[in-house]
């Protein structure tokens, strides 16, 4: 099995891409971070609503530590934000100690960022705490007519719009040589000793990701994209709330009418396990990667489930220099999931 750069399908292998790049500046790619609530004006948590370029959201994590002379862990962020963007997000930090809030304006001093807004609120932020991100991204460096590269996004979009996109992890889940997912699967074997906690965690997630990845790559060859499978943990669209699927007729139009989506198995210890003809399929992707149950469980890896669709909406324009995308996606999803499928050449960002 190999670990190491694996291929994605594509959901519109038949459509040409337009080609391109992006990030040729950080302007060309822009994130903003939808929250899943807003500060309540009560507490001792400073929320701060920053937009930064070309850093990385750990440095702003140090940066408002060293100035209010607290624990990296009293100052906490809701999601991971791209160095080679400009980005919007929440941070939190915890004045216990009743240092002037203010102070955070020194930030701006000190890094290429901007205070947005500051608010206090009852509780701290968490990994996670946010619904999803924004995205308007530009295409540049495109070889045929922008005309023609509208046209052909067009179509792609299309049929996104009309059946979803694979909720694949990125590549840059991977590490820059791909081979975080090689890494875990050698320490969950024993043939990697690694005595950095968080390290050895995050290749594990790597490995998991990898698994995901696979699965959902044997899903679309297998023609089960589009389709609900008997035992499927699905997921509800608005609510989020999770079920076994028993009446196949009825939950397969609800899939078509895009009110659920059926969810991947994050492999682990208490990840929720599908039944039935589900439930067999799941168990041939850990064997074809030569992996058992009993030695996740013995590596602790937690577990989960993870949407296997995902519905962004995509508007498009053109300018002079490149195409501009915009569209939302849930949090955990990559919007270079969204760009290659539109572009056809993994995503170059050279």
């Amino acid at each position: 099995m190999n670990y190491k750069n694996s291929e994605l399908p594509y959901i519109t292998k038949d459509l040409e891409g337009i080609g391109g790049k992006i990030k040729t500046s950080y302007e060309n790619f822009i994130v903003n971070e939808i929250p899943a609530y807003q500060p309540s004006c009560e507490g001792e948590h400073l929320f701060i609503h920053i937009t930064k370029k070309g850093i990385t959201t750990k440095e702003v994590q140090k940066a408002l530590a060293k100035i209010y002379n607290a624990n990296s862990q009293d100052v906490e962020f809701a999601g991971i934000k791209d160095k080679y963007a400009v980005t919007s997000q929440f941070f939190s930090v915890w004045l216990h100690k009743g240092q002037e809030k203010d102070l955070v304006y020194q930030l701006e001093k000190v890094m290429p960022v901007t205070i947005n807004s500051i608010a206090f609120h009852n509780r701290k932020l968490k990994m996670g705490h946010l619904k999803g991100n924004a995205f308007k991204i530009k295409i540049t460096d495109i070889k045929i007519s922008l005309y023609e590269a509208y046209q052909r996004a067009s179509r792609i979009a299309n049929i996104i719009h009309e059946n979803g996109l694979p909720n694949f992890y990125g590549q840059q889940r991977f590490g820059i040589d791909g081979d975080n997912a090689e890494r875990g699967f050698n320490i969950l074997k024993g043939k990697e000793k690694n005595h950095n906690k968080w390290l050895k965690r995050f290749l594990l997630s790597s490995l998991q990701s990898h698994l995901f990845n696979y699965y959902l790559t044997r899903r679309i060859e297998h023609n089960l994209f589009n389709r609900i499978l008997k035992g499927d943990i699905a997921k509800k669209q608005d609510t989020g709330g999770l079920f076994v699927v028993e009446e196949m007729e009825q939950e397969q139009k609800r899939l078509q009418n895009k009110e659920i989506c059926f969810t991947g198995p994050m492999y682990g210890k208490k990840m929720k396990q599908a039944g039935d003809e589900a439930g067999e399929f799941e168990k041939t992707i850990l064997d074809e990667n030569d992996i058992t149950p009993e030695e996740l469980k013995e590596a602790k890896i937690t577990g989960t489930r993870r949407a296997g669709i995902i519905l962004p909406e995509i508007t498009m324009n053109q300018e002079e220099d490149g195409l501009i995308l915009k569209f939302t996606l849930p949090k955990g999803a990559f919007a270079t999931i969204v760009l290659r499928e539109i572009m056809k050449n993994e995503v170059n960002t050279d």
